[in-house]
């Protein structure tokens, strides 16, 4: 797990409290901060719960509280509950959250949090790494691990994937088998073209090189990419 590094958010309407978290985030080398939001509909007009992999949420938020925006969310990262009470406490574990921490936050209880966080994350990476599904490819059945994929690629109405092993062409959109790939691991750069993320060597503005390859970016996707990849 020393390696793995977090990509984080804090969802929380007290500046102290809220700076007091930053501190932790930036002092803890296995975690990278991204924003601070100061109530739910902030954090939802900028879809606060997307491209993190965990967020800090405080229960008593204003007008909309912390149980309200996890409802809301259709795809959820990690999520550690902050409360100044203990009383929510049972109620936060209903809802699959890593951690409750109670405020002033201690930092010895904060990085036995993340500590649970990083377990959690290199799970999750382990699935990944064994995760896979099947496609029609020459009216046969062909087994895609989803680590093997460099990038797709559209063809009309087909799209070519371009693995490791091998290339297949597969009759579908762009948009449909684009809803079957998990959203931590790839992002679509151009209508023509989506890319595993763990395949970038490197990138500027205009431009995404996956293994040798060259691929435009383009501007109306530079947003969600550089958002992908917590450069934002």
């Amino acid at each position: 797990m020393e390696n793995l590094k977090l990509t984080c958010a804090i969802i929380e309407d007290s500046p102290a409290h809220a700076k007091q978290l930053e501190k932790l985030i930036h002092q803890h080398t296995s975690l990278k901060f991204k924003k601070t939001y100061r109530n739910a509909i902030e954090a939802k007009n900028h879809r606060a719960n997307e491209n993190v992999d965990l967020l800090f949420l405080t229960v008593e938020l204003p007008l909309i509280t912390g149980f309200d925006l996890i409802e809301s969310f259709k795809k959820s990262p990690q999520i550690i509950l902050v409360s100044s009470k203990p009383d929510y406490a049972f109620r936060a574990f209903d809802y699959e959250v890593t951690d409750y921490l109670l405020k002033p936050i201690l930092s010895s209880r904060f990085n036995k949090s993340i500590e649970k966080a990083l377990r959690n994350a290199q799970l999750t990476a382990n699935l990944q790494d064994e995760a896979h599904f099947f496609v029609k490819s020459n009216s046969r059945k062909v087994k895609i691990n989803y680590k093997d994929i460099k990038w797709i690629e559209a063809l009309g109405d087909y799209v070519k994937l371009v693995t490791e092993k091998s290339n297949h062409i597969v009759l579908s959109s762009m948009k449909a088998f684009e809803g079957k790939l998990p959203t931590s691991q790839f992002v679509r750069i151009h209508k023509s073209y989506i890319i595993n993320l763990k395949r970038i060597e490197k990138f500027n503005n205009t431009m995404v090189e996956v293994e040798g390859k060259k691929i435009t970016l383009s501007r109306s996707r530079r947003d969600s990419f550089m958002n992908a990849i917590g450069t934002s």
